[in-house]
């Protein structure tokens, strides 16, 4: 698999403009999301990862195989940035999904562990609301017991949906959410 970063985007102008299939990831900070894709990709590197929330400030871009992106969103929640700068992030984000027409589905990333958030909640709903397409992906499960682990997973599925599982310790769940990636990169 050959990846690459492309951009870090601040604004809409600075999106790639060569029509590629898009996958987002997106979930409050700190909750994996770029473990995970540096998980998908086989890359450690590729995304920055950090223990400081609020770390990804812009929209970043990274092409796969020259055939489709990932973008890894700015993390919402608990991010200690001023008022203004998450109101900027906000715009940003509600930008990218909602006018980006190569965007095929998002990836709305939870910790196993918290479960759904209200703001996780409010991005569902508008997801649903808007009819994007998106898949719901558990992380941290090596951070539980199995009798935890499934209660988590059952909490998360009380929305409707069935959460992929994730470990970036095991790589648990990467050739599952791979299986789901791809059929949502199908033609329809």
């Amino acid at each position: 698999m050959i990846t690459e970063f492309v951009t870090s985007a601040a604004r809409p102008e600075a999106f790639p403009a060569d029509r590629l299939p898009e996958i987002a990831f997106l979930g409050r900070s700190n909750v994996g999301k770029s473990s995970l894709i540096n998980a998908l990709t086989g890359q450690k590197r590729l995304a920055f990862t950090s223990n400081t929330p609020g770390r990804t400030q812009t929209i970043n871009f990274y092409r796969i195989d020259g055939a489709f992106y990932f973008v890894d969103l700015p993390g919402y929640g608990y991010a200690r940035v001023p008022p203004q700068v998450s109101r900027e992030w906000k715009k940003l984000i509600e930008q990218y999904l909602n006018k980006r027409e190569y965007l095929k589905a998002s990836c709305l990333v939870l910790d196993v562990r918290r479960g759904w958030t209200d703001k996780d909640l409010d991005l569902k709903r508008w997801l649903e609301h808007y009819g994007r397409q998106y898949l719901v992906i558990a992380t941290k499960t090596d951070k539980l017991n199995r009798s935890d682990l499934e209660h988590g997973l059952r909490a998360i599925r009380q929305e409707g949906v069935e959460p992929l599982s994730f470990s970036a310790l095991t790589g648990r769940g990467v050739r599952e959410i791979w299986q789901a990636i791809t059929i949502t990169l199908q033609p329809r």
